[in-house]
């Protein structure tokens, strides 16, 4: 019987534990961790978030740890969390050690740009709030919207050539290459990057678009707006010679939801496929 109660004991005590181990309040530093805290039933333990975050829509309610995207020690501490959550290589060794000293966890996450990648981070973030079991469901529901988004864009493929411009006024403006999150959804999405001859992203200029010659031109909805809406980015010099501009194939979405790589991915590829 003692041994009985000792074990019982040993077992809510263990529980206890397990249950306590989850983080009560959590900093999220990209919109991919904080919608993918959100999914797996933590949103409600959010006390920041970075400025990228702005999905779920009460996001853009919680309080900011920066205004740009380089944080502080000092800013990350006054929230009091338990867990800081942040993109690897985002948050240096310094900081990290701040962190340490005042009994804050970090975890920084991997994240890779393919569909595979999505699992991984999905399951990364569960374990770093207890909460795996969450994670593999998730994870499962996931898969299956994926992969029929997927199944339907390799269906309809057409092979159609996309330039993705990033852009805040016209004097920022770059164009995404090979293995970034853009070429990754393009493709996932049944098109073709464009830009073949470079990875990560260069320097838009006008020889490169016209070049390029896409079918389409993709550009986040704010990029979309800073450089003046439709009639303005018909007028960027070279873009009448291609067949996007000939055509005025200008394509917006969403930034977080097309380059987030979570639990979104799926919406993320259906939305693309549908506009190209």
């Amino acid at each position: 019987m003692k041994k009985l109660i000792c074990l019982l004991t040993v077992c809510l005590a263990f529980a206890i534990g397990a249950k306590a181990a989850s983080p009560k309040r959590i900093i999220t530093l990209s919109g991919a961790l904080t919608e993918t805290v959100d999914a797996l039933g933590f949103g409600k333990n959010i006390v920041a978030v970075d400025v990228t975050s702005t999905y779920p829509a009460y996001a853009n309610q919680l309080p900011k740890v920066s205004k740009s995207r380089s944080v502080s020690a000092e800013g990350l501490i006054s929230f009091s969390p338990e867990l800081v959550l942040a993109p690897e290589g985002s948050v240096s060794k310094e900081i990290e050690s701040q962190l340490t000293a005042a009994g804050i966890k970090l975890v920084s996450i991997k994240q890779t740009y393919t569909v595979a990648g999505s699992y991984d981070f999905i399951r990364d973030v569960a374990a770093a709030l207890q909460a795996q079991a969450k994670g593999a469901a998730l994870i499962k529901q996931s898969k299956t919207k994926i992969d029929n988004a997927v199944a339907a864009a390799k269906k309809a493929k057409k092979n159609t050539k996309v330039l993705f411009i990033y852009a805040r006024g016209p004097g920022v403006m770059m164009v995404a290459g090979k293995n970034t999150s853009i070429d990754g959804i393009i493709t996932l999405a049944g098109g073709t990057n464009a830009v073949t001859n470079f990875n990560d992203f260069k320097p838009y200029t006008t020889e490169a678009l016209v070049q390029a010659n896409p079918d389409i031109i993709l550009m986040f909805d704010f990029g979309f707006s800073s450089l003046g809406g439709m009639d303005s980015i018909l007028k960027i010099p070279g873009m009448e010679q291609t067949k996007a501009g000939k055509n005025k194939r200008i394509v917006q979405m969403d930034g977080g939801l097309l380059t987030n790589f979570s639990v979104r991915l799926d919406q993320a590829i259906v939305q693309l496929h549908n506009k190209l």
